[in-house]
């Protein structure tokens, strides 16, 4: 836990006002965000929203500084998702195969064909496009991928922090962020290959 953690958590565990006020402004946004793209429906991010700020309260008696603060919160934060899942409104979830989404060689001795998005010649994608066909990849994750991803790659949480936050060994978040980034490259590369063809036909080529 680093010096601005500590004191905050001091601050709020001796109930200054501005020290809660300090919290929501930096959690959250990004607790909210965090929420969305695990619940996918504004309500249920409000309900894990509303949740995970009471058990931060509750549970801030409890908190000893062992490992930062934001892994502590976010583990707080990932069982409030949990709990909206018991209630029947995630999705089923189902593993990730690496077999289907590790690209094959072309052919023997050949590197697998990836798509290189930044070499697209035509930019046939704004930005604000792509970064839709990202959240939407990211939404169809199975929840205990996307957990991992978000934690790792959006809210820039350590190997060590994510899997504090998961209760899950850090081979285990290495594994599922690996899985979770072929699995978001793999979509984007189908969206990226559909356009593109349909670009092709529409130009007669």
């Amino acid at each position: 836990m680093d010096e601005r953690e500590r004191m905050l958590v001091e601050a709020l565990k001796s109930g200054k006002q501005e020290a809660f006020e300090e919290l929501f402004n930096t959690y959250g946004a990004r607790l909210y965000s965090f929420a969305a793209r695990m619940c996918k429906n504004e309500e249920d991010a409000k309900d894990v929203v509303q949740e995970t700020l009471i058990s931060v309260f509750r549970s801030l008696k409890d908190f000893r500084g062992q490992g930062s603060f934001r892994a502590w919160f976010f583990t707080i934060a990932a069982n409030a998702c949990r709990k909206m899942k018991r209630k029947g409104k995630f999705e089923p979830e189902h593993e990730l195969s690496l077999d289907e989404l590790i690209p094959t060689p072309a052919s023997e001795g050949q590197k697998p064909d990836i798509a290189d998005w930044s070499q697209n010649p035509d930019q046939l994608f704004q930005r604000a496009e792509l970064k839709t066909q990202v959240e939407q990849a990211i939404a169809d994750l199975p929840p205990p991928y996307r957990v991992v991803l978000i934690l790792r790659d959006i809210e820039q949480l350590s190997t060590q922090e994510t899997a504090q936050s998961l209760h899950l060994s850090p081979e285990a978040v290495k594994s599922r962020l690996h899985r979770a980034r072929l699995f978001v490259r793999d979509r984007l590369t189908q969206y990226w290959q559909t356009e593109a063809e349909s670009f092709v036909g529409k130009m007669g080529l």
